[in-house]
């Protein structure tokens, strides 16, 4: 009797045991039951509202700027805001939403590009370090600072691919490479958001410009583009969807039309593509007045863009407040459904939700976060050091470089003495009070055996109203308005005293960035005077350039002993320079743009297709063939290209097999050895070539890259692994495929020096 009730028991209770354990909701089907829980308490108003963000109004990047937003957020008709900052006024206008009827929190954010407070180097910099564990880093502290300011919402990465220097946006990306600039942005995105959203130091994502804004036509910012889906898929598609992939929880649209249709109403981009394709779960936000300008582009009043821009799968309104004013009415009459309405709704609930608001929406409202975690001394240290692993030494002739710790020295040029253009552009939340400028920097570093002496040599450039562009944001460089020719004679005077020169030249922080296309990426006449005259005292001359993008640097590649490219550096900007100036740093950075002789051979780049009729051993200039009349074809400085204070020798390329099959892998392997005397860094880069194949492809594309340190006599084994799946593309019908035959594997220092073998693959 016993048994039978042991065993009626046991089968009573095994069933409802299973029934619960497989009865409790995961954290998706919470966060489900919630939001639909909350939207079925909404208006049709409040969903609306959700749809739109707005301006604080600290920092725009358009004409138009937000009004009325606490009027608004207290009818619950704002879903987030963007440029507010620090726990104080977030909490005020969180509180506000906290008084709405459904007390729905906001979502703030912020374009936190390269740092927040502790700025770091410019993207393009940072791309040169080729480091992604750094560059991960580097977004890892700027959402902690970000965070503890009160933000939880970054418009970063920017991944758009970019092969026109004239384009100023160039400044915010990691240049022309696909396949860098994807594992950039994996790395970015990482660094932002973490393994937990709901973390206190972690920040949402927003990968920007999908798609193509690198690609705008004449280098001209807003413009359109046009642009084959071969090169599409295989060259610029590949960093968004690697962001994506690395779980990004938002995504902007770009400016530009894609095949005739603006991005931002864009279905076949923000539908078929990103989510149908790719499997994109977050949302979409409009760029600054991105719906608005709809109109402009020529499909229709704001009603009707707006109407388009939703159902294309434009979830949010970026201070257009299109979606508020019209949505409505466009409901009414049956242009826009109310499923459509509510998916955006719920997209940005999901997001707040996901980062913990609905938990606690004053989370990152902590002002004891706020004084101890931003500017940390820790932090600074990695800014400066990071900074040095940036800058490219682009000449060193004769080992004018290293400085020594002796003598005098003539530091001259505009951006000698200039703090606000140190950190480069983007720099919005920098503070200025902690950036020293070069001549502090260099002084502090040098040491007591140095004099230093400063001369401003030139002014920006000569027209003052283009300086005055060129320095917009408060990164002002004050006018010395005596004659050119006595400004330069008085810097001559202070360098034929002075044992070097070091001459701080080149674009001023907002020369480059959003707005600020150039049709002549040279360094400005009126400095390009200042430096001949300083060459002609006959004194060792070092050319510390400032920039945001390749610049065309032909006569002083020809005639300045030392080029050093420290783009903009962040806050620690000018002590860094001085480590790498003195030695205490060997630099190790490496383009990742193509510098180009001219303009007129823009657009260049290294992954070129091959044409009909290529040039090849041929000499310059050859008739018939592809070459120009008054140039060569190649680049000033190839792509991957950076020398250092040490030398690298390359040894022959080996393979272990000649032979690849799917599902298989073969090795190539270099040796590197430190030719020099001092330790450094070098980038050890794997190029392949698909030499026959249904479609036209690349000459060369990178597949690999590895940054090694070597001692002085020290040598190393590098060895890449191939893969079939390494070997695909993008054919004629999009499909992603490899293709049996002839490939060639290249390693070297640059795209352009490289040593190469043969192999196959064999299906």
């Amino acid at each position: 009797m016993k048994k039978i009730i042991i065993a009626f028991v046991v089968t009573l209770t095994l069933p409802v045991f299973a029934q619960q354990k497989k009865s409790v909701p995961t954290e998706k089907q919470k966060m489900n039951t919630f939001i639909s829980n909350l939207m079925s308490k909404m208006t049709v108003d409040e969903k609306i509202g959700q749809l739109n963000l707005v301006t604080g109004g600290e920092a725009t990047t358009g004409a138009a700027v937000s009004t009325g937003v606490e009027t608004k957020i207290a009818k619950g008709n704002v879903g987030g805001i963007f440029s507010l900052t620090t726990p104080q006024k977030i909490r005020k206008a969180q509180e506000i939403a906290m008084r709405s009827r459904l007390k729905i929190p906001l979502i703030f954010g912020q374009d936190v590009i390269h740092g927040y407070k502790t700025t770091f180097p410019i993207p393009l910099a940072l791309a040169a370090s080729w480091d992604m564990s750094l560059i991960e880093k580097t977004a890892r502290i700027a959402a902690t600072e970000a965070t503890a300011d009160g933000l939880n919402w970054t418009f970063s990465p920017m991944v758009d691919l970019a092969r026109d220097p004239r384009w100023g946006r160039v400044a915010e990306g990691s240049g022309e490479d696909p396949f860098l600039g994807s594992a950039i942005a994996k790395a970015m995105v990482k660094g932002y958001q973490g393994n937990d959203l709901k973390a206190i130091n972690t920040m949402m994502s927003c990968v920007k410009h999908l798609a193509l804004y690198g690609a705008a036509e004449a280098g001209r910012d807003y413009n359109t583009t046009d642009m084959s889906f071969d090169r599409m898929y295989n060259e610029y598609l590949p960093p968004y969807k690697a962001a994506i992939d690395a779980g990004a929880g938002s995504v902007m649209v770009s400016f530009n039309d894609i095949n005739g249709v603006p991005a931002t109403a864009n279905k076949w981009l923000l539908t078929d593509l990103l989510r149908k394709e790719w499997g994109f779960k977050g949302f979409v936000t409009a760029d600054y007045t991105g719906v608005s300008e709809l109109v402009a582009h020529g499909l229709g009043d704001l009603k009707t863009v707006s109407g388009l821009a939703l159902k294309a799968g434009t979830d949010m309104d970026m201070v257009s407040e299109g979606y508020l004013t019209t949505l409505k009415q466009s409901l009414k009459e049956g242009k826009v459904t109310i499923a459509q309405i509510n998916t955006a709704c719920r997209l940005i609930l999901e997001a707040k939700y996901k980062l913990g608001l609905f938990d606690d929406p004053f989370k990152y409202c902590s002002e004891d976060r706020a004084t101890k975690e931003i500017l940390t001394p820790e932090n600074l240290k990695f800014a400066r050091e990071t900074a040095t692993k940036t800058f490219v030494l682009l000449k060193n002739e004769k080992q004018t470089l290293p400085l020594q710790r002796k003598g005098t020295i003539a530091l001259i040029g505009p951006l000698a003495n200039t703090a606000s253009n140190m950190p480069g552009t983007w720099s919005v939340n920098a503070d200025m009070s902690k950036v020293p400028t070069l001549l502090q920097g260099l002084t502090e570093v040098a040491g007591d055996k140095v004099k230093i002496v400063h001369a401003l040599g030139s002014n920006l450039i000569a027209d003052a109203n283009q300086q005055i562009w060129g320095t917009a944001h408060g990164r002002d460089i004050p006018r010395d308005n005596r004659p050119e020719s006595e400004i330069i004679a008085e810097a001559v005077k202070v360098a034929e005293n002075s044992d070097v020169v070091v001459a701080a030249l080149g674009e001023a922080s907002e020369m480059s960035g959003e707005s600020s296309s150039r049709t002549d990426i040279g360094i400005p006449d009126t400095q390009k005077k200042l430096l001949a005259a300083l060459l002609q005292t006959g004194k060792p001359v070092v050319l510390v350039l400032f920039a945001g993008r390749p610049m065309t640097l032909t006569w002083e590649q020809a005639n300045v002993p030392a080029i050093l490219n420290v783009w903009f550096g962040g806050v620690e900007a000018a002590k860094a320079i001085g480590d790498v100036l003195f030695g205490d740093v060997n630099p190790s950075g490496k383009i990742t743009m193509t510098f180009p002789q001219n303009v007129g051979q823009i657009p260049l780049y290294y992954a070129h297709k091959m044409t009909g009729r290529p040039l090849g051993d041929r000499p310059w200039y050859s008739r018939f063939w592809s070459n120009y009349l008054d140039v060569t074809n190649d680049p000033l400085y190839p792509f991957g290209y950076g020398l250092s204070y040490t030398t690298f020798s390359y040894g022959n390329v080996k393979i272990s097999n000649n032979t690849l099959k799917p599902g298989q892998q073969i090795t190539v392997t270099t040796t590197v050895t430190n030719s020099g005397a001092h330790a450094g860094e070098e980038v050890v880069q794997l190029y392949i070539r698909d030499l026959v194949g249904s479609s036209t492809r690349p000459v060369k594309e990178l597949k690999g890259f590895q940054k090694i340190s070597l001692k002085p006599g020290e040598t190393k084994t590098v060895t890449f692994a191939i893969t079939e799946e390494m070997l695909r593309f993008y054919n004629s019908q999009l499909k992603f495929v490899s293709e049996a035959g002839d490939f060639k594997a290249f390693v070297g220092t640059n795209s352009r020096d490289v040593k190469e073998v043969d192999f196959k693959l064999v299906k």
